[in-house]
């Protein structure tokens, strides 16, 4: 799992630290190399505030491309999809299709043009964020918590600090090539990548303690 070090202060004596990501199971998803033009934007994740969806709301509007969203509704926050989310979705522009599993994931996020993550929290990782750079989906999300580390601009997707950032890399999407996506995914989440991880630290370790 990812070892999260920006709010906490490395102890005195405690060693080198080191990031080591979450990994994706890349059979459970396979990449689309292209995708229509007018293929939607997708939204994936618990519906209440800090996860963002209105914000995906205002930026699939502002950027007048339709919108996917999936995701549990949280019993906490039933006002807030009652009053920001609800009564935009209509089935056309913007389409609710409820939470979804391994498979429906792979469906939606290959055939989606982006994945927005328009966060407004500090996110300790983001599993989806990987699942969908698996499918060959880019990711356009805020740059707050580990989007700086698994959001590599031009590359795989775009980090901004706002909807309208958001929206102008909306219309960049053209330049991403999903092919690299997936081959970035790849090399940074795949299991055999991150069990190696794993493998080596411990091997430093253990060579320190002897």
């Amino acid at each position: 799992m990812l070892v999260q070090r920006v709010l906490s202060r490395q102890p005195a004596g405690a060693g080198a630290w080191r990031t080591i990501f979450n990994g994706v199971d890349l059979t459970a998803y396979a990449a689309a190399g292209s995708v229509a033009p007018d293929a939607p934007l997708m939204f994936l994740g618990r519906l209440e505030p800090m996860k963002g969806a209105h914000h995906a709301i205002a930026i699939a509007r502002l950027a007048e491309r339709r919108l996917i969203i999936a995701g549990n509704k949280v019993d906490a926050c039933a006002d807030y999809f009652d009053r920001q989310i609800a009564p935009h979705i209509d089935g056309t522009r913007v389409a609710y299709v409820g939470p979804v599993d391994d498979v429906q994931k792979n469906m939606w996020l290959r055939q989606s043009a982006a994945l927005l993550m328009p966060i407004e929290w500090e996110e300790p990782f983001g599993i989806v964020m990987a699942e969908s750079l698996a499918c060959g989906t880019p990711v356009i999300a805020f740059k707050r918590g580990s989007v700086h580390e698994i959001v590599r601009d031009g590359v795989n997707g775009f980090a901004c600090t706002s909807v309208d950032e958001a929206v102008q890399a909306v219309m960049r999407l053209h330049a991403i090539d999903r092919a690299a996506v997936r081959a970035d995914c790849e090399a940074r989440f795949a299991g055999a990548v991150i069990v190696a991880q794993y493998e080596r630290l411990y091997e430093e370790m253990l060579g320190s303690v002897a």
